[in-house]
């Protein structure tokens, strides 16, 4: 139970610091962590920057609703990820200014919404898949993104948000800000930056184990 309670509070501490700072507005978002029994999830509606961790949500291992208000109505979503990939910690979701923005705008591809044009965005973070607009909570967005969750780091959601998985709350949250300034260095260089070389990529990817 210490375990537990511990996780509940770096989730509302991870959403005050997301919140403070801009990544999600209102009762936007939301972040889950993984258990030995099930999974902890913020509750639907609920704001990032004012939980309280007894209203967490509390799910078993089958998605049932065990404690805590009402889970996010994206639990099928975190479900899929924790699902399909056992490294898989932490999942936050939020609704970043420049990432949203990025979507509007268009991103560099399908496959990699930014060129790879920062050294820690490749060693953090990696490719991030677009993955085009469905209505939030929808089952077809969880079943994509299930197929994805051993693959890379997370997904962007046209028009909705970043979802970003970790080994723990604090990883995802530093994964997500890193993407998020990268998105804005780029938007802000009006999408005119080169990617780093591929031999740059090829001798970061071989010192420090990432992948791109």
């Amino acid at each position: 139970m210490k375990a537990e309670n511990k996780i509940r509070e770096e989730i509302c501490f991870a959403g005050e610091s997301l919140f403070k700072r801009g990544y999600t507005v209102g009762s936007s978002g939301n972040i889950s962590a993984r258990l030995d029994d099930g999974w902890l999830i913020t509750p639907t509606d609920a704001c990032l920057g004012n939980l309280d961790p007894e209203r967490i949500a509390k799910v078993n291992h089958q998605g049932e609703w065990v404690n805590g208000d009402k889970p996010s109505k994206t639990l099928k979503l975190h479900q899929g990820i924790y699902q399909n990939n056992p490294q898989a910690h932490c999942v936050t979701h939020t609704h970043s200014t420049n990432l949203v923005l990025l979507t509007l705008c268009g991103v560099w591809s399908s496959e990699a919404i930014l060129p790879p044009i920062t050294p820690y965005q490749i060693m953090k973070v990696g490719k991030i898949p677009l993955i085009n607009y469905h209505r939030p909570g929808a089952q077809a967005v969880a079943d994509i993104v299930a197929t994805l969750a051993n693959q890379v780091r997370g997904v962007m959601l046209e028009r909705l948000g970043p979802v970003i998985w970790g080994d723990s709350v604090s990883h995802a949250s530093f994964i997500l800000e890193e993407l998020e300034e990268t998105a804005k260095l780029w938007l802000k260089a009006e999408r005119k930056v080169s990617p780093l070389p591929d031999e740059a990529i090829k001798e970061l990817c071989a010192v420090f184990g990432c992948r791109w």
